[in-house]
């Protein structure tokens, strides 16, 4: 049982809280095949190892995000047709529509793919699922 203590758990429902979320996930890596759509729920689930910058790094631990209120995704540079594909998120950032509260959230991974995810409003969350472990890589990105 993961200690709770441990646990980061983050909730956004405007660009603001968007900002601190996205923070904590700079660079969690995850599978292309651990994103998951559920049209009829309108929800998006993504499942990723998230560096742990918030304690110092040097550790990672497994994380899910869900976003809520999901009206389509689309995906562009993504390889989902290989599930085991790895991906390392960037960021994420709300675009607002002209009619707040929808918008598009954008997920940006490294290489150039993203996700744009067409929203109601936002609605996310992140939930830290697992105990921290050890890893001795520190995520470097190229100025």
């Amino acid at each position: 049982m993961p200690d709770k203590a441990k646990l980061l758990r983050l909730r956004a429902e405007d660009a603001e809280d968007l900002a601190v979320m996205s923070a904590a996930l700079q660079d969690a890596v995850g599978k292309i095949g651990d994103i998951r759509f559920e049209a009829q729920s309108r929800r998006l689930t993504l499942t990723l190892n998230r560096y742990r910058w918030e304690a110092g790094g040097r550790s990672r631990v497994r994380a899910a995000l869900q976003l809520g209120s999901v009206e389509g995704v689309e995906a562009r540079r993504l390889r989902r047709d290989a599930p085991d594909a790895v991906v390392e998120l960037l960021a994420l950032t709300f675009e607002p529509d002209s009619e707040p509260p929808g918008g598009a959230l954008i997920l940006s991974f490294a290489g150039g793919g993203d996700l744009k995810v067409k929203v109601e409003c936002v609605d996310a969350v992140l939930a830290d699922v697992s105990d921290p472990w050890p890893t001795p890589r520190t995520p470097r990105h190229e100025t």
